[in-house]
Parts: C-alpha cells; sequence; structure tokens
C-alpha cells in the first residue's frame, strides 16, 4: 500500500516539478502562432482547445501498452513499479513533450521530417521508413488485440472473430481519411472518459477488495527467471517510455492552440498514462501471485488477465464496463497509427492531402498490408513491435538532444534516457533468444553498454564540428 500510494505521489510531484523544469528550459512560448492557425487546412491542422487535445493525445498514445505491458511486467515483482515511476517522469515524459514541442516549432513535422533536420537527411530516409513499420505493425496490434478481448467478452468463435477485425478495419478507414475534427475530435473526449473512469474503477475495487498491494522489492520474482535488465524495459514501454508516443504526438502538435499548452498535453499525458500503467500493474500483484499470473498469461494472455481483475474486482456488469473501456484504448491508437502513417507518406512524397481520392490512396495499401500480418502469431508480433518502439525512443530522445544542443539549452535532460534507452535496445537484441542472437546476459550488458559509449562518441565529435543552425 505505501509503495503503491508514494508512486502516485511521485507521479504528481514529478509533472508540477520535472514537466514545469522540461518546458522552462524549452521556452514555450504563448506569444508564438502555431501551425494550427498558420497552415489550417480543415484536414489536419486544426486548431483545439486543451481539453481537447489532452483526451486526445491520452488515447493516441495509450493503446493497449499501459495495461498489457505492465501486466506482464508485474511477473517481475514490486521492481516493475521503479521503471514506470522514474521512466515516465525522467524519459517518457520528456520524449513525448520535446517530440510534440519541437514538431511545433518544425510547423508540425513528423518523426522522419525531425530526423531528416536534427540527424541528417540521408539518415532521415531509414527512419522513415523505420517509423512506418512500427506505425504498421502497432495498428496491426491493435486490431488483432481489441478483437480478440471483443470475441473473448462475447464468447465467439474464428468467424466472428475474423467479422469484429473487419469491422474495425472499416471504422479505421473512416477515421484515417476523414478530418481530425469529425470524428476523433468529437468522440475521443466521450471515450477519454470512459478510459480514466475505468481505470478509476479497477483502483478502488482494488482497495474495496482488501488483498494487500505488494510493498517494494529489488527481488526479481520472475517465474521464468528472465533478467529485470534489458528486458522490462521493453515490455513495459507504454506506461514508461514509448517511441509509438513519437509518432502520435506530431498529430497533436497539429492541432495545439497555444505553446503553453504543451506541458498539459505532452508531458501531462504521459504521467496519465503512467497512473494507467500503475493501477493495472498493481492490481495483477495484488490478486495474482507470479505462478498464478504466468499460468493465466500462458493460457489466455492478457486479455484474460485483464477480463479476470475486471470481473473479481468489479463484478460482472462493472467488470464489462472496464473491460470495455481497455478495448477503447486500442481501437483509439490504432486509428491514428495510421492516420500518422498516412500523414508520413503523404509528407514524404508530397501528396495533397485536402483532396480526399488522395488520402484514399496513401491509406488503403497500408490496411491491405496491416490485413496479411494479422495472420502472425500474436506473440511474435509483440515482440517486434516492442523492440522497434524502444528503438524508435530512442531516435526521438537523441533528436531532442541534437534540438537541445544547438539551442545552447540543458540537453543533458535529454541525452541521459537517450543513452539509457540505447543501450537498453541493443543489449536487447544481443539477448532475445527470439528476435535476436541469444548471447548470456552480461555479454549482451556489456555489448550494449560500450555501442553507445561509442555512439555518444560519436555524437559529441559531430555536434563539435557541425556548424551552428538558426535557432528555433
Amino acid at each position: 500500500m505505501i509503495t503503491f500510494i508514494t508512486a502516485f505521489v511521485l507521479l504528481i510531484i514529478g509533472y508540477f516539478t520535472y514537466g514545469k523544469f522540461v518546458d522552462s528550459t524549452f521556452k514555450s512560448d504563448a506569444n508564438k502562432t502555431t501551425p494550427a492557425h498558420t497552415l489550417e487546412d480543415g484536414v489536419d491542422f486544426v486548431p483545439m482547445n486543451s481539453n481537447k487535445n489532452s483526451f486526445i493525445q491520452i488515447l493516441n498514445i495509450a493503446g493497449v501498452g499501459p495495461i498489457f505491458g505492465p501486466i506482464l511486467g508485474a511477473l517481475y515483482g514490486p521492481s516493475a513499479f521503479l521503471w514506470i515511476v522514474f521512466g515516465s517522469i525522467f524519459a517518457g515524459g520528456v520524449h513525448d513533450y520535446l517530440t510534440g514541442m519541437i514538431s511545433i516549432r518544425l510547423g508540425g513535422a513528423h518523426l522522419p521530417a525531425m530526423a531528416s533536420r536534427f540527424l541528417g537527411k540521408s539518415f532521415s530516409h531509414v527512419v522513415n521508413l523505420f517509423t512506418l513499420l512500427l506505425l504498421v505493425l502497432v495498428g496491426t496490434v491493435f486490431v488483432t488485440a481489441p478483437a480478440e478481448m471483443i470475441n473473448h467478452l462475447i464468447d465467439g468463435d474464428n468467424v466472428v472473430l475474423k467479422i469484429i477485425i473487419l469491422l474495425i478495419f472499416i471504422y479505421y478507414i473512416v477515421a484515417t481519411v476523414l478530418p481530425i475534427d469529425k470524428i476523433i475530435g468529437k468522440i475521443y473526449p466521450v471515450l477519454g472518459l470512459l478510459l480514466i473512469l475505468s481505470a478509476i474503477g479497477i483502483c478502488v475495487g482494488m482497495f474495496i477488495y482488501g488483498n494487500p498491494l505488494p510493498e517494494l522489492t529489488l527481488e526479481n520474482l520472475h517465474p521464468q527467471n528472465i533478467p529485470y535488465y534489458p528486458v522490462i524495459f521493453l515490455t513495459i514501454s507504454c506506461g514508461a517510455l514509448s517511441g509509438f508516443h513519437a509518432t502520435q504526438s506530431p498529430i497533436i502538435s497539429r492541432t495545439i492552440d497555444n505553446e503553453k499548452d504543451g506541458r498539459k498535453v505532452f508531458y501531462g499525458m504521459m504521467i496519465l498514462e503512467a497512473f494507467i500503467a500503475m493501477i493495472w500493474a498493481a492490481a495483477s500483484m495484488s490478486l495474482l501471485n507470479t505462478e498464478e499470473l504466468s499460468a493465466l498469461l500462458a493460457e489466455g494472455g492478457p486479455a484474460a488477465v485483464v477480463n479476470k481483475i475486471a470481473i473479481i474486482l468489479l463484478g460482472s456488469v462493472g467488470g464489462t464496463i472496464a473491460v470495455i473501456g481497455v478495448i477503447v484504448l486500442p481501437i483509439t491508437s490504432g486509428d491514428t497509427s495510421f492516420r500518422a502513417a498516412r500523414m508520413i507518406i503523404a509528407d514524404y512524397l508530397k501528396i495533397d492531402q485536402k483532396v480526399l481520392k488522395n488520402r484514399f490512396a496513401v491509406a488503403i495499401p497500408l490496411f491491405a498490408i496491416s490485413y496479411i500480418l494479422t495472420n502472425m502469431d500474436f506473440q511474435l508480433l509483440w515482440r517486434y513491435f516492442s523492440w522497434s518502439n524502444q528503438v524508435t525512443a530512442a531516435i526521438a530522445l537523441w533528436i531532442g538532444t541534437v534540438y537541445l544542443y544547438e539551442n545552447k539549452k540543458h540537453y543533458i535532460m535529454a541525452l541521459v534516457p537517450a543513452f539509457f534507452i540505447t543501450s537498453v535496445i541493443f543489449s536487447y537484441i544481443f539477448y532475445d533468444p527470439t528476435i535476436g542472437f541469444n548471447l548470456s546476459p552480461m555479454l549482451s550488458n556489456w555489448l550494449g553498454l560500450l555501442i553507445t559509449c561509442l555512439l555518444t562518441v560519436m555524437f559529441f565529435i559531430v555536434m563539435k564540428k557541425r556548424k551552428q543552425p538558426k535557432t528555433y
């Protein structure tokens, strides 16, 4: 109980202290006109107030990540709380804020365009392909996961599952091509409220149910003895640090009315996502020991855990409502995944998105590829998604580091998390037996650290030689 409450308090303090420091370091300016006004087109560039933008942002970034990831992370025990709290304050919040605010300063630029400006044009082509790969993987995961949860809720069969997948794709197509304020801007505030209420319901249910909440221990309780480092930092991404957010913040950068809204919309919603992650991690640890949780995950995956927790804590009716709130998450991130992919391709190929048929021409091939990927094993798909997700986070943080360095600001606040997550992704790819090289954890970690140190040295060498560009 003490650990859980302390974590909540730290997240609140983090928003009002470190979040304020990040904002003051960046120097958001209420007098600067945002792209939502200068480039207003009625489709993607549409001014909206901070409350509406906040609800859209939390639904864009949340997905099933801050639920499925913490449930899987709960296998490690209460030590998982450390990454959620400190990761969101010092890494995730910085990552989301910088990508959103730098995008605003660059006219609503997406991640590949930011990479071109700060990491070099040649590297931007790689980032473009990598970002599109991540978005298609995310979109596919966020079709499959909610479809399986809906099918489980109504006790359907494989035929019903295929129909549900088709219906979700139809919604995605409509949401992807229509102006952002027609569907997303209207229904997301309502869905955002449902999301928050479902998380609050689970939190209150834990206290009423009376099971003791686990207290902090640094012991690794994973039943398969999978190492904490580097695996947990990919297992729990949304809720702590997620590269997917770097593809979503630029969407909202095109609808921000005033730069001063940035801390609330970008940093604040990352902290809110961490609250959601804490609740689901704590509920998993409170109701199930690691062996029971592992068995349930093996039997039905995270969706089965979500359903069990919701029913136990809230009863059949309340539990069903909470599960619906969870189902909303991936659907509302899936549509903006494809929307971001459409916008990135359109920007890259310079295809006018004011014309409806052009939006369809870009979007339909993406959905065709995603439909094919729905036949892929979900666990393998999730592994590829997790790794590519954190690679994207590393890229975004290095972009933020370069921006702050060039503008003579406190670049350390971006460099430290950039260094950390870069070492993690290299260590993981050396360690993982499925998608990596299956090396020992110790060797993998040393190789990851060595490569990251070399890249950091290269960063300083390049920055010293680079001519100082104009500031933003």
